[in-house]
């Protein structure tokens, strides 16, 4: 339900910390100082010696060799995060700490049935549970504010067409990206037979759960038994979420409801939910929700296959041409109004909650960007031709019978504008926003209070703005 984007970025912080809390348990350093002051924030001896071992470590397995040393590395690294945190703080820029707190618990509980319970787990780390928590917190929100900070500052960068031609034409001729095999195909896909009668079984479940809640038991217990996402270890519990968090249909339905108030059935593209307020805090609301998908078996395949196998005969007999069998058979909104070509659109809609220009949108496809059933009733065919039925999933995991025709490969080829313009337009922005962002960094170290000890002048780095300081 959340973006993916955050769910990743919340990961990484926790394990880097766990690892930093670890090493602070494991590590005692005899000459612990600080080194930088930021703002409000400092950069402690330890923390340098730490990711200086961790870059010399990298580089060692990726066998080269930088321009500068990992010390002068380390120290500039934690003074940049530093900056954007301070930076975030001024901002007022927002996180979601209910998220952050949910999954520093989750991976606790990971870590303490790892290491058989929680005094073993004490012992590990060296620290009470709650010094190890209280590290895991503040590393992990002050990476976030970082984070969200960059975030900001390169989302606002956008390049022009022009811009882009421009970029390309700088390429050297060794650096244009070489675009591996590409697929287009067409498909027409089918749902189960009994899919409304699987929709209906899924609501009346949410029924008796919601009766159940309004007679008294728990939302939370009941979201653990029976919710079918990864919120239902939390009771249901998504934290503080905005609007344009969810997707349309929950949004509208969770901004109905009071605290302690539970909705009705809601269906998205996700499954039918129960939503529970807890409470609303400005533009962001705490809630708790249960999840239940329709249930189909394979048995319920049979009558869409068989209808497939039936329209993929009459095609090949020249009764039918594809496109008319998209346009009177398909139940893919997605493909069915283009000819049945397949593109990323439904993969776009799940990340960016219907906010898409469908110009954006791509029919080419990457080996490792098509499912498994895709790619192998692809490989088997030639341009033209036309798989038989199989089973496969959309994006929300709903079980459904296709067949597709091969359009063409697009051979592994250098980059161009006129077939590769997307690719070539993410290579100019990412060119421009570091550019900005280097900028932007310039700015806020001169306006920023900052002093690095004296033992740390000698180190070189590759932002000027912190080559001045002390000087």
């Amino acid at each position: 339900m959340l973006k993916d984007r955050l769910k990743i970025l919340l990961g990484v912080i926790v394990v880097c910390t766990l690892t930093y809390v670890k090493g602070v348990a494991q590590e005692r350093y005899t000459a612990d100082k600080v080194v930088a002051v930021v703002g409000n924030s400092m950069v402690l001896y330890s923390d340098v010696e730490k990711l200086s071992k961790r870059f010399l470590q990298q580089q060692k397995e990726a066998g080269y060799t930088p321009d500068q040393d990992a010390r002068s590395q380390a120290l500039e690294q934690l003074i940049l995060s530093k900056v954007l945190y301070n930076q975030a703080l001024i901002d007022s820029i927002k996180i979601n700490e209910v998220m952050i707190e949910q999954r520093i618990s989750e991976t606790l509980e990971e870590e303490t049935q790892l290491h058989g319970s929680l005094a073993a787990l004490e012992r590990y780390y060296g620290n009470p549970v709650f010094e190890i928590k209280k590290e895991l917190r503040n590393q992990a929100m002050e990476e976030n504010y970082a984070y969200e900070m960059e975030n900001t500052v390169r989302n606002k960068v956008v390049v022009t067409p022009g811009e882009v031609e421009k970029f390309f034409k700088r390429l050297p001729k060794d650096s244009v990206p070489l675009i591996p095999e590409q697929y287009v195909y067409a498909q027409i896909i089918r749902f189960p037979s009994s899919r409304e009668e699987a929709k209906m079984r899924a609501q009346t479940k949410l029924l008796e759960l919601r009766e159940r809640i309004l007679n008294g038991e728990k939302f939370e217990t009941l979201a653990r038994i029976y919710s079918e996402d990864g919120s239902a270890s939390r009771g249901g519990d998504l934290g503080l979420i905005t609007k344009d968090m969810v997707v349309e249909r929950f949004a509208n339905a969770m901004t109905q409801l009071k605290p302690g108030q539970v909705s009705g059935v809601v269906e998205t593209e996700y499954g039918f939910h129960l939503i529970q307020m807890i409470e609303q805090v400005g533009p962001q609301y705490h809630v708790r929700h249960i999840v239940v998908r329709p249930q189909y078996f394979q048995r319920d395949l049979e009558a869409p296959y068989n209808f497939l196998d039936s329209v993929r005969n009459e095609i090949l007999a020249g009764n039918l041409t594809f496109e008319e069998a998209v346009a009177e058979y398909s139940e893919d909104r997605y493909s069915q109004k283009n000819g049945g070509i397949a593109s990323n659109m439904e993969q776009l809609e799940a990340y960016y909650r219907g906010m898409v220009d469908p110009a954006d949108a791509s029919t080419k496809f990457y080996k490792e960007q098509l499912n498994r059933e895709d790619l192998e009733a692809l490989s088997e065919l030639k341009p033209g031709e036309i798989s038989k039925p199989y089973a496969s999933q959309n994006m929300t995991s709903d079980l459904l019978c296709k067949m597709v025709m091969l359009k063409e490969i697009i051979p592994v080829h250098r980059a161009n504008l006129s077939e590769d313009y997307k690719q070539i337009e993410r290579l100019a922005l990412a060119q421009k926003q570091e550019v900005e962002m280097n900028k932007w960094i310039q700015e806020k170290i001169r306006g920023m209070y900052i002093r690095i000890d004296k033992d740390f002048r000698d180190c070189k780095f590759m932002q000027p703005a912190l080559n001045q300081i002390n000087k």
